[in-house]
């Protein structure tokens, strides 16, 4: 099989859909080029894999002034807060953000380690809950890095995110002091670890309040809409029924809620639902739904500020920091109704 050929200056700029010279300005004096310019460039050479002058760049610069996050979902609404914070805290200490968006596509992660290897990145923050896909086989140490939101299971690349534990324990104690005695986790996991932790804050609520393990119903799920959704299905083929859900996140709230809604109940009169998260759509469900804030700015700014100290002469050892949640209460939760 020939080899291929190395990809050039004209396979960026066809990709990127630029001319040479913006490449070129891009590369050797970024400062001068728009940022989203900069950013399709940025994308262009990580896919192709060019990598001279870029090298050069960071050679004469001693190292690249950009951090590559990458996020299986941009859409998700944990993402964009967060976002906000990674990059204010960047910016201040004079660096730039990328974003790789992985879609959990095992090939985009190997297009992202080409980016890596380019030096144009000197720093990664993981929204991903694992290592990128593909960077063991290759056999490509990775850069100074962090996770966010979800801990890379089974590595030590430092955590910033909410103390899951503490949250959890939060909603289930919530529905607790309402009334409630026969209550559902949903979004159980045996790979999450984030969904094992709030799993986890559910339990020692319920054994606080002396809880049988025969009235706690716990159901998996991928914390999506749809695997709320499923939850209740499963749970009514079954002959006996909670009084609440606690669910791993508001996605998984949303879908229980209309799950219940498509089964003719009324809400909160006849189940109690909790979600995890707060994000934007937890206000626009009917009933608005309690649940748990995470500072998603301030985990940003923290997960930054922790990545840019491990980048100096001194690299920072491998920690966990837990920003603490609140309880928001809304119109999801009320005492259980006699059946």
């Amino acid at each position: 099989m020939p080899e291929q050929a190395p990809a050039t200056i004209e396979d960026v700029a066809r990709i990127a859909e630029v001319s040479i010279a913006t490449v070129s300005r891009a590369i050797h004096t970024p400062d001068k080029v728009a940022q989203s310019t900069r950013q399709r460039v940025n994308q262009a050479i990580a896919i192709t894999g060019y990598t001279t002058n870029a090298m050069a760049r960071s050679l004469r610069m001693g190292r690249s002034n950009m951090i590559l996050i990458l996020a299986p979902d941009i859409g998700d609404p944990n993402f964009s807060s967060t976002l906000i914070g990674l990059e204010n805290e960047a910016r201040a200490h004079g660096f730039g953000v990328l974003i790789g968006h992985t879609q959990n596509d095992p090939e985009r992660g190997l297009e992202y380690l080409k980016f890596l290897n380019s030096g144009q990145a000197t720093g990664l923050v993981l929204f991903t809950g694992h290592e990128p896909f593909g960077h063991q086989v290759v056999g490509q140490r990775l850069p100074p890095s962090v996770a966010v939101f979800e801990p890379v299971f089974g590595s030590k690349i430092s955590y910033v995110g909410v103390d899951d534990v503490a949250g959890a324990r939060k909603a289930a104690e919530h529905l607790l002091s309402a009334g409630h005695r026969s209550i559902a986790f949903v979004g159980d996991s045996k790979t999450r670890l984030g969904h094992q932790r709030r799993r986890q804050g559910f339990d020692i609520a319920l054994d606080a309040a002396r809880i049988p393990p025969g009235s706690r119903f716990i159901l998996e799920g991928e914390g999506t809409i749809e695997s709320g959704r499923l939850a209740v299905e499963q749970l009514f083929m079954r002959d006996t029924l909670p009084t609440a859900f606690m669910c791993v996140n508001d996605a998984t709230a949303v879908g229980v809620i209309n799950g219940l809604n498509a089964r003719g109940y009324d809400l909160p009169q006849d189940f109690s639902v909790i979600g995890f998260d707060d994000v934007p759509q937890a206000t626009y469900v009917n009933p608005a739904l309690t649940t748990i804030r995470q500072p998603r700015t301030a985990i940003g700014r923290q997960a930054m500020s922790l990545l840019i100290k491990s980048l100096s002469d001194r690299p920072v050892e491998p920690r966990e920091i837990l920003l603490m949640p609140d309880l928001i209460v809304r119109g999801s939760v009320t005492g259980p109704q006699r059946r």
